[in-house]
């Protein structure tokens, strides 16, 4: 079964409640209504009851009542919608002014009776009131006319409220789809949303208050969504290019190779040769596979409590033939003890300070600070990195100078990128700075 549209749902909960309103107030009205008529009516018999009694006064018995009845009928001549009664006190029928009366009940209370078509409100009393066994007088009120005004007014509220909810309904309908074009709008942005329209943005400005600040979400999302795929293409192109020239390198030197026949000390450079360019793309695969894991937040590391400064002094001590070779000092300096992943935290290290050693010019130096924040700093003296790209520097693939774009395929510009997941999987954030000659790369981690 279909389900009611949102624009339907508001049209008939407009109509339900324009209804409701209208019976109430309806039904109100006609109660209001007929309480004011009895209010006449009783006030009306009042007044009359006491001309009937001043007209029936000393009548006891049945013999006496003949005498009086011309006066009453002359009166009740001037008076049509009236009618009278006289019972004795056994209940018996002395006089009615009138032969289609029906039974009046012989109590003091105001009450309604109908017969053969016609409504009456009656009253009885005695006819003497300071006697108990004084005869009952009843007064009959013709009231048909007022029973047809509430009888129609009864109609009229029925057609009211079915009239209004019908026009309700349609003027519901009417205004909820004009309300929600702003909506419907936004369905077709996100209908037309595709790979070559990532651009497409709603008019938050136009929208009205309470859409405004969704366009706003949608439109922040279709942002990181062009944001994404526009890395991802770039991440592909990147992944092709620095494939193509180790791929490029192996075919040609397997096809020089190949030309002819060669010693077998020559077939085992040629293969050691592929065997680094080998090794050099498992490698690069294997980067591309741990950034996949941490963007699909499958990297869990372990916790345990960790010396960050044996830590930094076991790769220091790795890296100081490579920092000698390059004139490089190499430097650690404060102490930091941090729940974290040991291998995952020596490969992040070991990435920054390898960055560093690539990028410090001879007679340079490297300093390694930590402090109890926990904070680590990895800083290295070297040429200044422009605002705009220290941002960029975590992005895969991506190195700050340009000329080292086409260097070597020795680093492919993953290192800094698994850098960033690594401190991201372990809750810390991780930030570069440039100045004074120093570039420094940040990392602060939860205690």
């Amino acid at each position: 079964m279909r389900r009611l549209s949102l624009g339907n749902r508001l049209a008939l909960l407009f109509a339900a409640c324009t209804a409701t309103v209208s019976l109430s107030a309806g039904l109100l009205f006609n109660r209001a209504s007929e309480q004011h008529f009895v209010e006449l009516d009783q006030q009306l018999l009042s007044g009359r009851l006491s001309l009937m009694r001043s007209l029936l006064e000393g009548v006891a018995s049945r013999e006496q009542l003949p005498s009086r009845l011309p006066a009453l009928i002359n009166e009740l001549s001037h008076q049509s919608d009236l009618a009278v009664q006289v019972h004795g006190t056994d209940g018996s029928l002395w006089f009615a002014s009138r032969g289609d009366l029906p039974a009046a009940p012989g109590h003091d209370d105001l009450s309604t009776l109908h017969s053969q078509g016609v409504d009456y409100r009656s009253l009885g009393t005695h006819l003497d009131p300071a006697r108990s066994d004084s005869p009952q007088l009843t007064l009959l009120l013709d009231i048909t006319h007022h029973q047809h005004f509430l009888q129609g007014m009864q109609r009229l509220i029925w057609l009211t409220v079915g009239l209004s909810a019908l026009a309700t309904a349609l003027l519901g309908a009417w205004a909820v789809r004009r309300g929600l074009k702003p909506l419907r709008q936004m369905g077709k942005v996100a209908a037309s949303v595709n790979a070559r329209s990532l651009t497409t943005r709603l008019p938050a400005a136009e929208m009205p208050e309470e859409l405004a600040e969704l366009a706003g979400t949608v439109n922040a999302m279709l942002q990181r969504l062009d944001d994404a795929f526009q890395r991802l293409s770039a991440f592909s192109a990147d992944i092709a290019h620095e494939l193509r020239t180790p791929l490029s390198n192996l075919l040609t030197h397997t096809q020089v190779t190949l030309t002819r026949p060669r010693s077998l000390e020559e077939y085992r450079e040629a293969l050691h040769g592929n065997l680094e360019e080998l090794q050099w793309m498992a490698q690069l695969v294997n980067d591309m596979l741990y950034l996949a894991k941490a963007d699909h937040g499958l990297l869990i590391p372990s916790h345990q409590r960790l010396d960050l400064a044996a830590e930094a002094d076991a790769l220091l001590e790795y890296y100081a033939p490579l920092a000698e070779d390059a004139k490089v000092r190499l430097l650690r300096e404060g102490e930091a003890h941090v729940e974290g992943d040991r291998h995952m935290l020596r490969r992040a290290l070991s990435n920054l300070l390898d960055n560093a050693l690539r990028y410090t010019p001879a007679g340079g130096e490297i300093r390694v600070s930590l402090t109890s924040g926990i904070r680590i700093v990895v800083a290295n003296t070297g040429p200044a990195i422009a605002p705009p790209l220290l941002e960029r520097l975590f992005d895969r693939f991506y190195r700050a100078d340009p000329a080292r774009q086409a260097g070597s395929s020795e680093h492919a510009g993953l290192g800094l990128a698994i850098t960033r997941s690594i401190v991201q999987a372990h809750g810390g954030t991780i930030r570069a700075q440039c100045e004074g000659g120093w570039t420094r790369f940040m990392i602060e981690l939860p205690e």
